[in-house]
């Protein structure tokens, strides 16, 4: 998508250049993948924009998960920006899914490429956000005290940087270090020779077990729900593959821009209950032996949606979870029982299952034996004293809504957008708020999901054209038709209806155990996929957003309507 043209829109450089507190054109949360991209495209319009950032430098997601094993799993050249045929003909990936220093470093590099840090504030953690109505101008505050203001607000927070720690008694108790995944530390940590317990086996989890199993001294993995995970066959980028990548990066992503999840695997137009047991087989050893998510997006077309389809995948990832663990009561530990296979966010692994043959590794199911509390020592459950040198926490994020609600975000009349989202968040294609006017979300709720970049890129082009729009016109107010979020609402709704992965509990929909208040199923994205998203967001632009009020209407709006 090109970017908007400038041609009409005031340059910020022709008016005095904003203090440290503004007034800005845009203020972005979050310098992530999102916040740096749409810094970029935001300059193109001339405006003045300030990015606040908690860390210390950009990355987001990949600045903070810095635990080892950390990597894509989606293939790396389909995840990085595409705006830039320069960026993308200097840079080079080494793994076909790059490790989490690579990714960070690339992050940077692009930063650096496009001057971007100079708009950029770190150390600066935004707590609340606050919107005055006579003045259309949102007021941010650091966790410093400090304010800035600007007309319009956009959140790129990252669906998944809410990281949450178990309700388990005593965890300030532990003598040893302890650390949650999402905040290992940037120098690293020794765990050679020590005693190591980790806390969950998610996707997460799965990558730094499988990282550290070789190095620690004793592994003891405490396990709540197991998940489904396949192979992800990584490797390294030949010379040649590098040339191959890139001479095809159109046909790349215009391959990701086909397919409902913009990544480069799409869905078998077959149907697993209507080919043969032998020709099904066949086809899932194949998927099983393939690198990426194939075997999860590219599979039959029923086996997402129909509980039988589903129940011959899930025994043949059955099989080959007990083909690789040697041990039958442990391999049937780590067969998930209350979903199917690929219902829940598939894990890619490099030898996960084969940990467990090591004699320094122990699985224990808390189902069983429940975590009682955290000692001094380690850890005690119904059964058992542990004692550990390290304990991990991979007890992942509170999804989605999280980020939203860590900040004390207050639109007109000082309603609360926490409280507001409660039950299911009323957006309009999941970028603006009901009630919430100059609020603009970088994938919020109920935006497409898949390859995140590639929806980054889709969601930041089409807000940008709404901004030209707005200064094009000289507005300076935009919100959300209330009729407009009541039918995409419905939209998205209907779009869950029939996926299997909708009666699961996940961060996906919305579950977490450890936040109070997540024990409800939401739906928290749009699953219609993401080229028919792509029409229908190109639409509202296409016929001059239409489906959006903006300055005149809402001065003729009685009072309270």
């Amino acid at each position: 998508m090109e970017a908007p043209s400038t041609e009409t829109i005031p340059r910020a450089d022709a008016a005095p250049s904003p203090s440290e507190s503004g007034p800005f054109d845009v203020i972005v949360i979050g310098a992530g993948v999102a916040g740096l991209y749409q810094l970029y495209r935001l300059r193109e319009l001339g405006l003045s924009v300030r990015v606040f950032e908690a860390g210390s430098d950009v990355g987001g997601t990949w600045y903070w998960n810095r635990y080892p094993g950390a990597r894509f799993d989606s293939e790396s050249w389909s995840y990085g920006y595409s705006f830039s045929e320069e960026l993308l003909q200097e840079w080079e990936w080494p793994e076909h899914f790059a490790a989490q220093p690579d990714t960070l470093r690339y992050l940077n590099f692009v930063a650096d490429k496009f001057d971007l840090r100079r708009d950029i504030r770190f150390h600066s953690r935004v707590v609340a956000a606050h919107f005055d109505d006579a003045a259309d101008r949102w007021t941010i505050t650091l966790e410093s005290g400090e304010q800035a203001v600007a007309r319009l607000l956009v959140t790129a927070l990252g669906p998944l940087s809410a990281y949450t720690l178990p309700v388990i008694p005593g965890r300030d108790d532990f003598r040893g270090q302890a650390f949650h995944t999402a905040r290992w530390p940037r120098e690293g940590v020794s765990l050679a020779g020590k005693r190591v317990g980790i806390i969950g086996t998610g996707a997460t989890a799965i990558q730094v077990i499988q990282t550290i199993a070789a190095e620690v001294g004793s592994l003891t993995v405490f396990q709540r729900t197991p998940n489904w995970a396949a192979p992800l066959h990584n490797r390294r980028i030949t010379p040649e593959e590098q040339r191959r990548i890139r001479a095809s990066y159109p046909e790349i992503f215009e391959r990701c821009r086909q397919t409902s999840t913009c990544f480069i695997h799409q869905t078998d137009p077959r149907k697993a209950l209507e080919v043969s047991a032998e020709e099904r087989e066949a086809f899932w050893e194949k998927l099983y032996a393939e690198p990426g998510f194939g075997i999860w997006v590219g599979n039959f077309a029923d086996v997402l949606v129909d509980k039988r389809a589903n129940a011959l995948a899930s025994e043949f990832a059955a099989r080959k979870i007990r083909q690789r663990v040697r041990d039958p009561a442990v391999a049937d530990k780590l067969i998930p029982k209350d979903h199917g296979f690929g219902t829940r966010r598939l894990p890619l692994e490099s030898g996960y299952y084969e940990v467990y043959n090591r004699d320094n590794v122990r699985l224990v199911d808390i189902n069983e034996t429940p975590i009682e509390r955290i000692t001094p020592e380690g850890l005690r459950t119904s059964a058992e004293d542990f004692a550990f040198d390290v304990l991990i926490y991979a007890t992942g994020f509170d999804g989605v809504t999280g980020p939203y609600d860590r900040i004390d975000i207050r639109g007109p009349g000082g309603r609360r957008l926490k409280d507001d989202w409660k039950g299911m968040p009323r957006t309009f294609l999941g970028m603006l708020i009901d009630g919430y006017p100059n609020l603009l979300m970088v994938l919020g709720p109920h935006t497409a999901r898949g390859n995140i970049p590639r929806n980054i890129e889709e969601i930041v082009d089409w807000l940008t054209g709404l901004v030209a729009h707005m200064h094009r016109n000289g507005l300076g107010r935009v919100e959300t038709r209330r009729e407009e979020v009541d039918r995409w609402v419905g939209e998205v709704e209907q779009a869950v209806e029939g996926l299997l992965f909708s009666e699961v509990n996940s961060w996906q929909t919305g579950v977490n155990r450890n936040v109070e208040g997540r024990q409800v199923r939401r739906v928290l994205g749009y699953y219609g996929g993401a080229v028919e998203y792509r029409q229908r967001t190109g639409a509202v632009a296409a016929g001059g957003y239409r489906e959006l009020a903006f300055d005149a209407e809402l001065a003729a709006k009685p009072q309270g309507s």
